[in-house]
C-alpha cells in the first residue's frame, strides 16, 4: 500500500512551494525564430543601407552589392519553391513575384525591384508568424504537462520518473501547486484543481475520490493520490494537438476550389501580362514604360490574398474550439459545422449521464424503504451490472448495512439471487417460482430469507409504466417491493437543446434505442417535442433515420457516444462524439469530440464555424476589391510600382490578420 499523505502535507507544501502562475495557452513564437523572418530582416537591412547611398549619389559599386544582397536574401526561397512547382507543371505566384522583381531590375528599376522583394519577403514572414501563432495556441498546451511525475511504488516509496514513461494503473502523488502529469482518477485526497487550460472553466474545480483529473491542470492546496487512466500519448492534451495538426493538413472545400481556379488564373495572368506589355509596345510606347507597366500588372494581379483567404479563419477557429474542449478533426469539418440546420441527439450517455440511479422505492407491507433497499443491495453487491452498482451505491449513500451473501447466482438478463445472512441466522434463498404471490410477512431474524432481485417480467410480475428501469425484489417467494432506476439528465442538456434550436432554426431530434416511454420522459425534460422523438431504434435504424433527414434536404449534426451510434455518426454530415464516456468506435468515427461532454459547447462551435465562414467571405471580398482596384489603376492610369507592391502585399497581410481574429477568447464567448 502507498504511504498515506500526512494531514499537514498540504499546508507544508503550500507554504514552501512557489506560487504557480495561472496557466496560459502557450508561449508565443518570436518573430526572428522563423527562417522566413530572418531572411526578410536581412533583405530589409540591405535595402535600407543601399537606398540612402543611391539617393546621395554614391557610386553604384557601393549600393549595387547591397541591392544584390536584398534580392538574394528575400527572393531565393520563393524563387526556389517556384522553380520546383514549375518542374511539376504548376505555376506558383511566388515565382511570378520574383520574375517581376528581376524584370524591374533588368530595365534599370533596381530600387523598385528590391522594394518588391523586401515587401514580398516581409509579407511572407508575417504569414509564417500568423501560422506559427495559430499552432502555438494549441501546441503550447504540451508545455503545460510536466516533464516528470512522482510515482508511488508498491511499498509506498516515491520515485521521480518522466511522464512519458508512465503506464496505466500507476499511482502518482500530486502535491499542492504541482501540475498533474497524466489523465487520471483520484484515489485518495481532496483538492481544487484549476483546469481552465482543458475545459475552459474559470474557477478551480473540487476534486475528490473517483473524480477525473487531466494532464497539465494545476493542483490547488490539497495533496492528491491519483491512478493513471490513459497512456501519456493518449491524454486530452495530446489528442488536441494531434487532431489540430491533422486539421492543418486538410483543406476545406472553399480552399480546394480556390486552388483549382488558381492555376487557370495564373496562366491567364501570364497571358494578360504579355498582352499588357506587347499591345502598348505595338502602338509605339517606350520599351521601359511598357515593361514597367507589365511588371506592375503581374504583381497587383497575383492572387496571393485570395489564396490566403480561407485557411487562417478555419484553422484559428479549430484552435479556439480545441482550447475549449471541442476537438475538430479537419478544416473540412469546421467549415461544414456552420451549415448545420438539424441536430439529432442520442439519449443514453448523451442527453443523460448514462449512469442509472435509484430514484423511487415502492416497498410492500410490512417492509420499509430502508429494509427493501438493504435486502436488494445485499444480494446485488456481488454483481458487476450497472443496475446492481446503482442499487449498492444508493444503500451506501444512506449508510445502510449490507448483509453477507453465500451461493450468489446471476442469470444474465434476468436477475440475481443468493443466500443471505440476516441477524443471527443463515438466510437461505433459492430462485423463486415464477408468478409467486404469497402474502408478505416479516420473517424472524433466524429464519432463512429467500431473496432474489431482477426485472419484473422475468419474475412473472406485471410491469408498470415507469419511464426508468424497474427491479423487483422477492423474499421467500413474496414480493417485497420494487425499485425504480432512472438515468440522470445532463445539467447542460435543456439549455443546449434550446440554444441549438435558436441557432439552427430547427428543433433538435431525439434518436434512441430505448423504449418510447423512457424516450418521451427525457424529451419532455429537455424540451424536445413528442413529434421529434424516434424510439426503439437499432443502430441501422438510427443511420437510416439520419439518411432520411439528409434526403429531405437537411444538414444533420448527430451527437452520440456508443458503439451503436457509430453507423449514424458516419451517416451524418457531421458526427460529434462524447469524449469522456464515448466508445473508441464512436470517437474514431466522429468528426468532432466534446472532450468534457459539455453539450453547451455545441452551439458555440456552430456559431464559431459560421463566424469563420463569414470571415472567409470577407477575406475574399477584400482580396477581390484590392486586386480589381489595383489592376484598373494600372491599366487606365499610371500605378507606380512601389505603390502597387504596397497595395498587393498590404491586402495579403490584412487578409491573414483578419482570419486570426478567431484566436481571441471573445470569439468563443460571443
Amino acid at each position: 500500500m502507498p504511504a498515506p499523505v500526512s494531514a499537514s502535507a498540504p499546508a507544508e507544501a503550500a507554504a514552501t512551494a512557489p506560487a504557480a502562475p495561472r496557466a496560459t495557452h502557450g508561449s508565443r513564437t518570436p518573430l526572428l525564430a522563423l527562417p522566413e523572418a530572418r531572411w526578410a530582416a536581412a533583405a530589409t537591412v540591405a535595402f535600407l543601407l543601399a537606398l540612402p547611398l543611391q539617393l546621395l549619389g554614391a557610386t553604384a559599386w557601393l549600393w549595387g552589392p547591397l541591392y544584390a544582397v536584398a534580392y538574394v536574401a528575400g527572393g531565393w526561397e520563393p524563387g526556389l519553391e517556384g522553380l520546383r512547382a514549375l518542374r511539376e507543371k504548376t505555376l506558383d505566384v511566388d515565382l511570378l513575384m520574383v520574375v517581376a522583381a528581376l524584370g524591374a531590375a533588368a530595365i534599370g528599376q533596381v530600387m523598385d525591384g528590391a522594394l518588391l522583394v523586401v515587401i514580398f519577403a516581409t509579407s511572407g514572414a508575417l504569414e509564417a508568424l500568423a501560422t506559427a501563432r495559430t499552432e502555438d495556441s494549441v501546441r503550447g498546451l504540451l508545455d503545460l504537462a510536466p516533464a516528470t511525475a512522482t510515482r508511488l511504488t508498491a511499498d509506498g516509496a516515491e520515485e521521480t520518473v518522466p511522464t512519458s514513461e508512465l503506464a496505466i494503473e500507476d499511482v502518482l502523488l500530486i502535491r499542492p501547486g504541482e501540475r498533474v502529469g497524466a489523465d487520471a482518477r483520484v484515489v485518495d485526497g481532496a483538492s481544487d484543481v484549476d483546469q481552465a487550460t482543458i475545459t475552459g472553466e474559470p474557477l478551480p474545480v473540487p476534486k475528490t475520490v473517483g473524480d477525473e483529473v487531466f494532464a497539465g491542470t494545476l493542483n490547488g492546496t490539497g495533496a492528491l493520490r491519483v491512478r493513471v487512466a490513459r497512456d501519456p500519448s493518449d491524454t486530452v492534451i495530446a489528442r488536441i494537438v494531434a487532431l489540430v495538426e491533422e486539421a492543418t493538413r486538410t483543406k476545406a472545400p472553399t480552399q480546394l476550389f480556390i486552388e483549382r481556379v488558381e492555376q487557370r488564373y495564373a496562366l491567364g495572368m501570364v497571358a494578360a501580362t504579355l498582352a499588357v506589355f506587347l499591345v502598348p509596345l505595338a502602338f509605339g510606347d517606350a520599351l521601359t514604360d511598357a515593361l514597367l507597366r507589365a511588371m506592375t500588372f503581374m504583381i497587383v494581379a497575383s492572387p496571393c490574398a485570395v489564396v490566403l483567404a480561407t485557411m487562417p479563419p478555419l484553422l484559428s477557429a479549430i484552435a479556439n474550439a480545441g482550447r475549449h474542449g471541442v476537438l475538430i478533426k479537419s478544416a473540412v469539418v469546421m467549415e461544414r459545422i456552420g451549415r448545420t440546420d438539424t441536430v439529432a441527439f442520442d439519449k443514453t450517455g448523451t442527453l443523460t449521464e448514462g449512469v442509472p440511479q435509484v430514484t423511487e422505492l415502492h416497498p410492500e407491507p410490512p417492509y420499509t424503504e430502508a429494509e427493501l433497499l438493504t435486502l436488494a443491495a445485499s444480494v446485488e453487491q456481488h454483481s458487476e451490472h450497472p443496475v446492481a452498482r446503482a442499487i449498492v451505491t444508493a444503500a451506501r449513500d444512506r449508510s445502510l448495512p449490507l448483509h453477507p451473501v453465500e451461493a450468489f447466482e446471476s442469470t444474465p438478463g434476468k436477475g440475481v439471487s443468493g443466500k443471505v445472512f440476516r441477524g443471527a441466522g443463515l438466510c437461505r434463498s433459492a430462485a423463486p417460482p415464477r408468478g409467486a404471490r404469497n402474502p408478505a410477512s416479516a420473517a424472524p431474524a433466524n429464519t432463512p430469507l429467500e431473496i432474489s432481485a431482477g426485472s419484473p417480467q422475468h419474475m412473472g410480475l406485471p410491469t408498470t409504466t415507469t419511464p426508468g428501469t424497474e427491479v423487483a425484489v422477492q423474499v421467500n417467494e413474496t414480493l417485497a417491493g420494487r425499485l425504480t432506476l432512472t438515468d440522470t439528465l445532463r445539467p447542460s442538456a435543456p439549455e443546449a437543446v434550446r440554444t441549438l434550436a435558436a441557432r439552427t432554426g430547427t428543433a433538435p431530434i431525439l434518436l434512441t434505442g430505448d423504449h418510447a416511454h423512457a424516450a418521451a420522459a427525457v424529451a419532455r425534460q429537455v424540451g424536445i417535442a413528442p413529434g421529434d422523438v424516434r424510439a426503439g431504434l437499432l443502430p441501422d435504424d438510427k443511420a437510416h433515420a439520419v439518411r432520411e433527414l439528409a434526403d429531405a434536404g437537411r444538414t444533420v449534426l448527430l451527437v452520440g457516444d456508443g458503439v451503436n451510434d457509430a453507423p449514424a455518426l458516419a451517416a451524418a454530415h457531421t458526427g460529434v462524439a462524447m469524449g469522456r464516456g464515448g466508445s473508441d468506435l464512436a470517437l474514431e468515427t466522429a468528426d468532432a469530440v466534446l472532450v468534457r461532454d459539455d453539450l453547451g459547447a455545441l452551439e458555440r462551435t456552430v456559431a464559431l464555424s459560421r463566424r469563420a465562414r463569414r470571415l472567409v467571405v470577407q477575406n475574399l471580398v477584400i482580396a477581390g476589391v484590392c486586386i480589381a482596384g489595383l489592376v484598373i489603376w494600372d491599366l487606365v492610369g499610371h500605378l507606380p510600382l512601389p505603390l502597387g507592391v504596397a497595395g498587393h502585399e498590404g491586402s495579403t497581410v490584412l487578409v491573414g490578420l483578419n482570419g486570426l481574429r478567431l484566436l481571441r477568447e471573445r470569439a468563443w464567448t460571443r
